[in-house]
């Protein structure tokens, strides 16, 4: 009876033997990792640029918490910066002698043509580019012709007088209105508009200012200062532009088209 009993207890099966399969598993994959780590290398040229990076990043300054409104989104930035505006340009000397050269001109031309400036015939001003004398083409010339009257002739020599010491290159514009002209003589108001520049220059150039100072241009009908619609606008058209240039020794600059001084519908 003990010998059945001792045997019954025997046969008794062992369910934890597999944990002495799973602790051999895990001791061979433990020596697996230590020999691979054993036998690798650290790349130091990857380590101390990762490291250079980390480094670098921690040390620079935080940015700003300052909320920038983009739209209907706000994000966070940091201030913008300043922006240092240029100076002022500052006029050298030659710049601010050749300003009063022009100024002083600009008066004695005053001074010389006031009482057909107070007639309302002759129109002086002064910008950067010179001084610009605009002069009635009805004390100058008869009606479709490019002879000038006797009485205007002293009043060209007059102020040619005062540039002819000078060395202004000088302009001079022949303009007219939108008649038509159809002559032998004058084919087109473009031919009219030269010969009456031309006739100025003639002038200037008896004077005794340089002819190689001077440009003669015809731009017939196509820069009028007023409309064409009545007898005192086509008349203020009809003028001769005396163009004294202010820094141009190289060449004779022409003036280029305002379109914004148009009168409309031209």
């Amino acid at each position: 009876m003990s010998r059945r009993k001792h045997l019954r207890h025997d046969d008794h099966d062992n369910h934890e033997r597999w944990l002495v399969s799973y602790a051999d598993f895990i001791t061979l994959l433990f020596a697996f990792f230590v020999v691979m780590y054993a036998i690798s290398s650290v790349n130091e040229g990857k380590y101390r640029v990762l490291s250079d990076s980390l480094v670098t990043a921690f040390k620079q300054p935080p940015t700003s918490t300052k909320v920038i409104q983009l739209g209907n989104q706000t994000v966070m930035g940091a201030p913008p910066k300043a922006v240092a505006l240029p100076a002022p340009p500052v006029p050298n000397q030659a710049t601010a002698e050749q300003a009063r050269k022009m100024q002083e001109m600009a008066s004695k031309v005053k001074s010389s043509l006031d009482t057909l400036i107070d007639q309302g015939k002759v129109k002086v001003t002064q910008s950067k580019r010179g001084i610009a004398v605009e002069i009635s083409d009805s004390i100058l010339f008869d009606t479709g012709r490019a002879e000038l009257q006797a009485p205007s002739i002293d009043a060209l020599t007059k102020l040619a007088l005062l540039v002819k010491d000078t060395d202004n290159l000088i302009q001079i514009e022949g303009h007219t209105d939108n008649a038509p002209i159809n002559s032998p003589q004058f084919p087109s108001n473009w031919e009219l508009s030269g010969a009456r520049a031309a006739s100025v220059v003639r002038v200037f150039a008896a004077a005794g200012v340089a002819p190689q100072r001077m440009v003669a241009i015809g731009y017939g009908e196509y820069r009028p200062m007023d409309s064409n619609d009545s007898p005192e606008s086509r008349a203020r058209n009809r003028r001769v532009t005396l163009n004294i240039l202010a820094d141009n020794k190289d060449e004779v600059a022409v003036l280029p088209v305002d379109d914004s001084a148009k009168p409309a519908g031209q």
